[in-house]
């Protein structure tokens, strides 16, 4: 027990007295540390104290070097700028002892100028005064004064140019003559250029009625079997669009226009519409074309009266129903003329067979002009020669437009009723209002012209005369009214082809032989 109190005592003593021993012991090594951390610290101290020293004087070289260079850049610059300077202020000098030198130079002139004016000043009143007794002197010499002398030196002057004028419009008629046929051709082709889609839409297409719209598709046939089949027998487009119930046929020959729209109708009247009735349906239709174009022929001369034409000039006048020119059908102009010249030739005593023949034969060419080339006129020149023609109906055939002399009076009365049934109101596209209106305008527009005495339109409105009073007009003044009338013909009238405008000035003496 006493050894355990022992124990016990001593471990009370020893604890203590160890923990402050321990004590102690830390609390040295803890001083010994920071003194040691102290002197490290103050070795860093210095170490940085001299780091930043040096720094500082490196510091503080590298602004005097910096300083130094930008002192020498600027001193530099400042020489720089100080010789630019010196070079403008030269230059200054220099111009502004030009700009001396011109000024100078202008003071001399303006001082020459103002001389000179004074100079040309006196002249001046001196030649006012010369013109002045001149003109006086001329006025006495003469008898006139200045402004009749200005008037009849203007009158001289001006018949003189109204002479020139007049010999030079003759001049440039003559000459524009001589390229009349060049230019005519250019005239031709820009008209055509400018209307030929109107008349090509309304003398190529035929329009062919169904009985309904479901007809339309029996015709285009499965994969358009039916329509290749019709467009490949007849030579004819066929157009089959929105239009309801129409079918429009399209082509420039009128004969397979024609075979076409006989065989359509005859398919839609039938019903059967398939490739091999196509075919005959074809067939059919241009036999009966063929027919109907003998059939057309010879009522053409049995209705004119003209015998022992050749069975082939019959069909081509046949043809010639299928041809229109200028609205008017060729078939029944072609009677017409032949009709005009038998009459005509009644009168004058001819053989009225002979200028009938001629006159139905005139347009024969336009039968084949759309086959052959060249002009209706050769062509029908050619053809009266095959069939053995008279030379007479040839002469009339060749010569019933001009382009050659005509050689018997029956080729004249052809030419002349050619022109009277083509410009007869009516017979082409032109109203009888528009035709007599233009006639009265026509007549209006030359009557309002100083000097004309009256005016007559004739040869349907193609030439206008006009008879001028003898006083009032000079022959010098004829061609210049002539040109003032066509130039307002042009702007004010429309109208087809061209109007001869004739001037004529006319003086009588009458006496009596007693």
């Amino acid at each position: 027990m006493l050894y355990v109190v022992a124990v016990l005592a001593t471990l009370v003593i020893s604890v203590p007295v160890s923990a402050i021993l321990a004590t102690s012991y830390r609390k040295k090594i803890v001083e010994s540390k920071i003194g040691n951390a102290e002197d490290k610290a103050r070795e860093i101290i210095d170490e940085a104290l001299k780091t930043a020293e040096t720094k500082k004087r490196e510091s503080l070289l590298e602004v005097k070097e910096e300083s130094i260079r930008t002192k020498n850049e600027l001193d530099k610059e400042i020489k720089e700028r100080r010789a630019e300077a010196q070079r403008y202020e030269r230059r200054v000098q220099q111009k502004e002892e030009n700009i001396d030198k011109k000024a100078e130079t202008i003071e001399k002139k303006e001082t020459s100028l103002t001389a000179r004016e004074e100079s040309l000043a006196k002249q001046r009143e001196e030649v006012a005064k010369l013109n002045e007794q001149r003109l006086q002197e001329l006025e006495r010499i003469s008898g006139l004064t200045s402004e009749q002398a200005k008037d009849y030196l203007l009158k001289i002057v001006e018949d003189e140019v109204k002479h020139e004028s007049a010999v030079m419009i003759k001049e440039m008629e003559l000459r524009a003559k001589e390229e009349a046929d060049k230019k005519a051709k250019e005239y031709v082709v820009t008209a055509i250029q400018k209307c030929a889609a109107d008349h090509v839409s309304e003398t190529t297409i035929s329009v062919v009625q169904l009985p309904n719209d479901e007809m339309k598709g029996r015709i285009i046939g499965r994969e358009g079997r039916n329509i290749r089949t019709l467009e490949t027998m007849t030579g004819v487009d066929l157009i089959i669009d929105d239009t309801p119930e129409a079918v429009i046929l399209s082509g420039f020959d009128p004969i397979r226009r024609e075979v076409a729209r006989i065989a359509l109708e005859k398919l839609i009247v039938d019903g059967r519409i398939h490739p091999a009735r196509i075919e005959e349906m074809v067939e059919k239709a241009q036999k009966e074309v063929e027919v109907m174009i003998k059939e057309e022929g010879e009522a053409a001369t049995l209705e004119v009266g003209v015998h022992g034409i050749h069975p082939e000039l019959v069909k081509l006048l046949g043809k010639m129903k299928f041809r229109t020119s200028y609205g008017q059908n060729a078939l029944k102009h072609s009677i017409e003329v032949a009709q005009l010249s038998g009459l005509l030739a009644a009168e004058m005593g001819l053989d009225v067979r002979m200028a009938k023949r001629a006159g139905l034969l005139h347009d024969i060419g336009k039968a084949v002009d759309h086959e052959m080339e060249g002009s209706h006129i050769q062509l029908g020149v050619e053809l009266c020669k095959k069939y053995k023609e008279s030379a007479t109906v040839i002469n009339a055939v060749e010569s019933h437009h001009g382009d050659v002399e005509p050689q018997s009076l029956i080729a004249c009365l052809v030419q002349a009723s050619d022109t009277i049934s083509a410009a007869r109101p009516g017979a082409r596209r032109e109203t009888l209002e528009t035709y007599t209106s233009r006639l009265k305008q026509l007549e209006d527009i030359t009557n309002n012209f100083k000097g004309v005495d009256k005016s007559f339109a004739i040869q349907a409105g193609r030439e206008i005369r006009v008879m001028v009073v003898p006083d009032q007009i000079t022959d010098a003044d004829m061609v210049l009214l002539a040109r003032d009338i066509s130039k307002q013909i042009e702007s004010e009238l429309e109208y087809p082809g061209q109007i001869k405008v004739n001037v004529i000035r006319e003086s009588r003496v009458i006496d009596y032989a007693k």
